[in-house]
């Protein structure tokens, strides 16, 4: 009865975390991909390594901070997983005929697709700091330290300038 208690006190412990912290997962995943399936599949391989590992969470660091290593490693994995997989033809329907066509959605459109050019290191400490996240932070999050974080932000705005 204990164990059951335990485990449901786990799940919904997890479920308040996962709720907490899901617009920064979905920003990982639509960072390595536009297509929503993907993105789906994505998310959903993030949350079972997040359970994996959520148990052994000490609070060593940030919340956020283990969420986004998480996130990153599962989707650079699944990214190399689908390089040397067979690439797959899709097909596609204009589902998006109405789309806004406004002068800021098209800047924004502009600047994803810009990011989107970057190599994954440079697209991963894009979106770090637009989350507003210390250099700090960013470096323990993709394993570099904070000046390389910062020299790597100012070469990788005017590559952006450049595009």
């Amino acid at each position: 009865m204990q164990s059951q208690d335990k485990n449901s006190s786990l799940e919904s412990a997890f479920e308040q975390f996962v709720r907490r912290h899901k617009s920064s997962i979905y920003s990982v995943c639509y960072l390595f991909s536009n297509n929503p399936d993907e993105v789906a599949d994505l998310f959903q391989e993030i949350l079972i390594n997040l359970w994996k590992g959520f148990p052994k969470f000490r609070n060593e660091c940030q919340p956020e901070t283990w969420i986004y290593r998480v996130s990153m490693n599962t989707c650079i994995s699944a990214d190399r997983k689908k390089k040397r997989q067979i690439q797959q033809v899709e097909l596609s329907i204009d589902s998006h005929l109405f789309e806004r066509q406004d002068t800021e959605s098209r800047q924004v459109k502009m600047l994803y697709d810009r990011i989107h050019r970057l190599n994954l290191l440079d697209r991963a400490i894009v979106l770090l700091w637009l989350e507003n996240l210390p250099y700090e932070e960013i470096g323990q999050i993709v394993g570099l330290t904070a000046k390389n974080i910062s020299v790597r932000l100012v070469r990788i705005r005017e590559q952006l300038k450049k595009a």
